[in-house]
């Protein structure tokens, strides 16, 4: 027969388990555990978390699973599952960069790294617009487009139609690839040129265009000018740069 919480020392019950080494030094079964509160006649609460984590890849892929999902598993009801779904948002909504408005961007990594967990589990692409003023830093955080799972059809003037509105003079374009492969299409690459040609029409400094995989990301920027270099190499006369 199952031990029961109580019957647990102190030092390996969620709770207490917090209370003494901090919530670093728990899983992510006892953190799940503390939200379910409660087992069953057979099961403690950190086994029906065991079972709640099976229903996704990962800690993150639980922010997926419906509700109706996790109301099947024995000892979780409805309110339960509502909890359980309402801590993922909170954390969902901690993790997202509008609390970053102002901060300065000094690198392509400091762009990934605000998106990385936002982004890298989107079962649909999605296109952000980051606005910038003289100074990097920045001004504006925009979701242009949700898109299909595997593209975003999106034009260059309704993105210059956003940094002409905030009057700002720099900005970097974000999104995801649902694959978890970071790697740039095509059609990626001729999105970011032909927003690159029409951005120099308007004066306008566009950055980079970074895509989002599971814990990677790939700057079409860097690849495009590596690829000019290349070129210049081969034909110094005949280079084309973005």
């Amino acid at each position: 027969m199952p031990l029961k919480m109580k019957q647990l020392p102190q030092s390996e019950r969620p709770y207490e388990k917090l209370l003494m080494y901090g919530p670093k030094k728990l899983s992510n079964a006892e953190l799940l555990a503390i939200i379910i509160k409660t087992g069953t006649k057979d099961e403690t609460s950190v086994d029906i978390a065991n079972r709640v984590l099976l229903l996704s890849e990962n800690i993150n892929g639980l922010a997926y699973v419906g509700i109706e999902e996790l109301g099947k598993i024995k000892g979780i009801g409805k309110v339960k599952a509502i909890q359980i779904k309402a801590v993922c948002e909170l954390a969902t909504r901690i993790n997202a960069p509008i609390h970053n408005i102002k901060t300065k961007i000094s690198n392509t990594s400091d762009v990934a790294n605000m998106f990385m967990q936002e982004l890298k589990h989107k079962k649909h692409e999605v296109l952000k617009l980051i606005l910038l003023n003289s100074k990097n830093e920045i001004v504006k955080i925009i979701e242009l487009k949700t898109g299909s799972i595997n593209q975003i059809n999106v034009a260059p003037a309704q993105i210059l139609k956003e940094v002409i509105k905030e009057e700002v003079d720099k900005f970097i374009l974000v999104h995801n690839h649902p694959s978890g492969d970071a790697t740039p299409s095509e059609a990626d690459f001729k999105i970011t040129k032909k927003i690159d040609e029409c951005s120099k029409l308007f004066d306008v400094n566009f950055l980079d265009h970074i895509v989002i995989g599971q814990d990677k990301y790939k700057s079409i920027r860097a690849i495009l000018n590596k690829q000019n270099k290349v070129l210049e190499q081969k034909n110094p006369t005949q280079t084309k740069t973005i």
